[in-house]
């Protein structure tokens, strides 16, 4: 097999991503539109917002197993045909009940981009910069959520231009299309199926500075962490694997219960809720989708430097203090509502900043890395579900209780970022540095002795 540009593989296996933040991203500013032409009540739009994030729980309840059965890569070739034609059917709904089923639709593709782009990244980055390199998955969400952000400001003027905003994901979904068709399978899944042949010629290839000796050796150590499991669902529930599926979960959902989509979803809702005009609060967005993204990019350069615990107890506390601050700030009275928009602005940026930084990233590689190869798939997968559960459930009810007691409602939030911090301190467990088969290991050798 020729040479593999290793470029190549890890753009296309993280593009993924940035249809997944699209295609989350780009509601926050068409349901602006949307909830006018359709003439939606508050519960209505909550649906409509929601719809893709039912779909991402179907996505990633499937796609895990699946991708097991099946190879990563295929299951990507699928997820971009799904995201093509979920975006054109949502850019041409009549009414509220087909938008709505389009977006279940488009989000079974969300769903799955969540699991398969880290997991796939993951099984092919080395060890030593696995964290950096599924740190790519993350960028491209948060450049995806940026990209919606400006589409959705370049549109916002135009007559039914959130149509516009919800197809125009369409295009990148044929580039990943075309881009994955010339993607390797994942060496580690190939090895699970006994192409050991196969997935050492891809390793080969990919693997440009590494001797024969040293690709021979991590062949090995994937085949004897392959023979130690059946791979089922009953596998996720041994005593040598509970404690990365309780990882895998409890991250999953904690991500979520820190409030990151209630600013990926509402920001412009939040902005136009305490007086700035519509096209104010849509750029307003912009702003912290650009932030979000540089951010990101730093997130990169320190991910294998500093340990993943590290990283996301620094990103709840940091969280937190915004979060409470924010609070405060909103309760004194205020004569110009530009003012107050501007001091929301300023904390929900600092909280973007560690989020970021930090439980953004973190979270993905995290649940890419903790579980048994074989059950690599499905546990990702079912943390996904997990993730995209506690979305659903946060996305769906922010607009009633923001209605209620507004940025008060984020005191909740720094609640949870309080209570992740335990979680972290005494559930969680170190992988930076590790490669996938010393974590798997490590998981084994720590059930013996507790």
């Amino acid at each position: 097999m020729r040479k593999i540009n290793r470029g190549f593989v890890y753009f296309f296996g993280a593009l993924g991503g940035l249809l997944f933040g699209y295609d989350t991203g780009v509601i926050s500013g068409a349901i602006l539109f949307i909830k006018h032409d359709m003439a939606l009540s508050a519960f209505s739009q909550g649906i409509v917002v929601s719809a893709i994030l039912l779909g991402a729980i179907i996505g990633a309840a499937v796609i895990g197993s699946l991708s097991d059965k099946y190879g990563r890569k295929n299951m990507v070739l699928l997820s971009a045909v799904i995201f093509a034609l979920g975006s054109v059917c949502s850019a041409l709904a009549g009414n509220v009940i087909i938008l709505t089923i389009s977006r279940i639709v488009l989000g079974t593709a969300v769903g799955g981009a969540s699991a398969l782009v880290p997991l796939y990244l993951a099984e092919m980055a080395p060890a030593k910069y696995r964290g950096t390199l599924s740190t790519l998955n993350q960028l491209m969400i948060t450049i995806g959520i940026l990209s919606a952000y400006m589409v959705n400001l370049a549109f916002a003027n135009y007559p039914y231009g959130w149509r516009i905003m919800l197809g125009f994901a369409a295009l990148p979904a044929v580039v990943l299309f075309a881009g994955t068709l010339y993607l390797p399978e994942s060496p580690r899944w190939l090895i699970s199926k006994g192409l050991g042949d196969k997935a050492y010629e891809i390793l080969k290839a990919v693997r440009v500075n590494t001797t024969p000796d040293k690709i021979e050796e991590e062949i090995s150590e994937i085949k004897e962490a392959n023979v130690k499991e059946s791979g089922g669902f009953k596998d996720l529930l041994q005593k040598w694997v509970r404690s990365a599926l309780v990882i895998g979960i409890g991250l999953a959902v904690f991500q979520q219960l820190i409030g990151i989509n209630t600013v990926i979803y509402y920001a412009p809702t939040i902005f136009a809720e305490i007086g700035l005009k519509d096209i104010s609060a849509i750029l307003s967005t912009v702003g912290i989708g650009l932030l979000n993204v540089l951010v990101t990019v730093l997130a990169l350069f320190v991910m294998d430097k500093i340990d993943r615990k590290k990283m996301l107890i620094i990103g709840s506390t940091g969280m937190a203090v915004s979060l409470v601050l924010l609070c405060i700030a909103s309760q004194f009275p205020l004569a110009n509502n530009d003012i107050l928009g501007y001091i929301t602005l300023a904390f929900l940026c600092v909280y973007i900043f560690f989020f970021a930084l930090t439980w953004g990233p973190v979270m993905w590689i995290m649940i890419s890395e903790v579980f048994p190869l074989k059950v690599r798939g499905l546990g990702a997968g079912i943390s996904s579900v997990a993730n995209w559960t506690a979305n659903l459930a946060v996305a769906l009810v922010f607009p009633f209780f923001f209605e209620k007691v507004g940025n008060l409602l984020f005191l909740f939030f720094a609640i949870m970022a309080v209570l992740s911090i335990f979680f972290i301190k005494y559930k969680v467990f170190e992988t930076r540095g590790k490669s996938l088969e010393a974590i798997e290991m490590m998981l084994y050798n720590k059930s013996k002795i507790s």
